[in-house]
């Protein structure tokens, strides 16, 4: 079902640009202004300046930050900064990071997976799933992007099962005692490595093990799409040419869906508009939820808070719960959803997931107009969102569970869209490790 192909990986040539930590960079839609900044500042050769460059005054359509990209990458291509490697492979990654939030002492997590092309397929193929929405304008930046440099600058991230772990496996016994490509701490503290695995035997077992397997699209959905659209111009460019292309396939990290490394957090909401008093949410909530209170004093709120934070989680594993927190209040509020109003068996993934019941039953009775609902802002920190509401940044906290694994499974096999920022996946694969440079 996924036909994945070992390819010769572009990759940052160290002996020329030094410090491979200084050159790569974290996803593009998770930059901000001043970040895309500091990264362009960092080193002269960091992958930003294709993946993110800066508007210049004066850029017209035929000088503008994508062709300076794509300038840029035939530059490094040429002095060596970036060398084509000579044999295809598959690139085993492993991130180690402890995850977000944890407690003093935690131990670390490792992610592992493999980057690789991946032949694109139509999301109506029954081969990759997506699970969320996509929107206009990022495409259209990532698809004048990808036109201009021919290239995959970051890798989309995918999930595959495989209970048994045969393929990570595999590639663990192909790299092990062999020192890695690259080994760094990045900013955010996570070692990352990467191998080259090139034994055509292993990869052989590797590509033919995969062909059984969907995959469910993780982080990159507007890449994916983007890759789709380009795929369609230039095959309408070529006049549709037989055999694979190049531009068939896209760049990808493959990771496994029952891999303990892997780390789905929750995204909370926040309101901006003026909410009602806990009285009121009582009143309208009552009938549908069971409500647990957390009174605090400001000599007691950070013990209640870890209190109230654990009584989410640990309530959270068998039913839906959410949390609450009021600007200028002194309790902070679980309530749980009672059986009657929960879901039956029957019902579609998409609409037990316990973000699809908070904006169901709490959202849309405490937002209820378009304008309210666009107002809110999101956050993955626990602490982040409760903070905001304690200082004004906005006037409530709503707070919910990771979605799990298996649940965005689910959604994407049943051929559903999970609501706007159900997940966010972590630890983020960077751009700038393997870069796929296609050719004709």
């Amino acid at each position: 079902m996924s036909q994945i192909i070992p390819f010769q990986g572009t990759r940052y040539d160290t002996a020329v640009v030094g410090d491979i930590k200084n050159v790569v960079a974290p996803p593009y839609d998770i930059i901000d202004a001043a970040g895309q900044k500091a990264l362009h500042n960092r080193h002269p050769q960091n992958i930003i300046r294709l993946e993110l460059g800066l508007d210049q005054t004066g850029d017209s359509p035929a000088h503008n930050r994508y062709t300076r990209a794509s300038l840029t990458l035939q530059n490094w291509l040429k002095n060596g900064a970036l060398k084509r490697d000579r044999q295809p492979a598959i690139y085993y990654h492993t991130i180690e990071y402890l995850p977000p939030y944890s407690t003093p002492g935690a131990p670390t997590k490792v992610l592992r997976g493999f980057l690789v092309a991946t032949k694109l397929e139509a999301l109506d193929s029954g081969h990759i799933y997506p699970h969320e929405n996509t929107r206009a304008a990022a495409k259209t930046d990532r698809l004048n992007l990808i036109e201009a440099c021919c290239a995959n600058l970051s890798p989309i991230w995918s999930l595959y099962s495989d209970p048994q772990g045969l393929i990570i496996g595999l590639l663990e016994t192909e790299v092990k005692g062999k020192p890695a490509h690259y080994d760094f701490q990045d900013d955010a503290g996570c070692r990352q490595r990467l191998w080259a695995v090139t034994d055509p035997v292993v990869l052989k077992q590797i590509v033919d093990t995969m062909q059984s397997k969907p995959l469910f699209i993780a982080d990159g959905h507007h890449r994916y799409e983007t890759a789709l659209n380009y795929q369609k111009l230039r095959r309408e460019q070529a006049g549709s040419p037989a055999g694979l292309q190049p531009y068939d396939s896209v760049l990808m990290l493959l990771a496994p869906l029952e891999d303990p490394g892997l780390t789905v957090l929750p995204t909370h909401r926040v309101t901006t508009t003026p909410l009602p008093s806990y009285a009121q949410v009582n009143a309208m909530l009552g009938e549908t939820f069971e409500l647990q209170e957390f009174p605090f004093t400001a000599s007691t709120q950070g013990r209640v808070r870890t209190e109230f934070l654990m009584a989410l989680r640990t309530n959270g594993r068998t039913a839906p719960v959410f949390g609450i927190a009021l600007m200028g209040s002194d309790r902070y509020l679980t309530l749980s959803l009672k059986p009657a109003y929960r879901p039956s068996a029957q019902a579609s993934p998409r609409t037990k997931l316990d973000v699809a019941l908070l904006q169901q039953f709490i959202v849309t009775k405490l937002c209820p107009t378009q304008q309210e609902q666009e107002a809110i802002l999101y956050t993955k920190d626990d602490h982040e969102a409760l903070d905001w509401a304690a200082q004004g940044t906005g006037t409530g906290a709503l707070l919910l569970n990771a979605t799990k694994v298996s649940e965005i499974q689910a959604v994407a096999t049943a051929g559903e869209r999970m609501p706007h920022k159900s997940t966010y996946f972590y630890p983020k694969p960077l751009t700038g490790l393997v870069i796929n440079v296609m050719e004709g």
